[in-house]
């Protein structure tokens, strides 16, 4: 299975914030969109870097509550791993296994195409089994 089925089901729209936005502002959009990362990005095109709430959790612990204030261009992370919607389902799990990242921007033409988060992957994973489950089912009832 590939990535573009997976935007498919579940959309590209994709949160994103400046990054000039303080902290407080993108928890408010991680909240509103009861989601776990938020891609920054200038011109909500291009990418700047990604935050996730894991990353405000870490500098709250470390900087106290002035992080708050701060721009997310402080705690984002601006090496991000991305991929093209044509990528292989199952290698972008290894990678999003093997280097602790949850979510993974999805670039067609350099150009933001969707978000996809580990959740996604994992249940494009059981879709998969239990489509194999029941064609087997049937194969066995012939």
């Amino acid at each position: 299975m590939l990535i573009d089925a997976i935007l498919r089901n579940k959309g590209t729209a994709v949160a994103t914030v400046p990054p000039d936005a303080s902290v407080r502002r993108l928890l408010a959009v991680l909240a509103e969109q009861n989601i776990g990362a938020v891609v920054v990005s200038e011109d909500g095109a291009t990418i700047d870097g990604i935050v996730s709430e894991r990353d405000v959790v870490r500098r709250l612990n470390e900087q106290g509550a002035e992080v708050l204030d701060a721009p997310v261009s402080a705690i984002m992370t601006t090496e991000v791993r991305t991929c093209p919607p044509d990528a292989n389902v199952d290698e972008l799990r290894r990678t999003m296994t093997t280097h602790r990242i949850r979510h993974v921007p999805v670039l067609n033409g350099g150009r933001l195409a969707g978000l996809v988060s580990i959740g996604d992957v994992v249940k494009s994973a059981i879709e998969e089994l239990e489509t194999e489950k029941a064609h087997l089912v049937e194969y066995i009832h012939r």
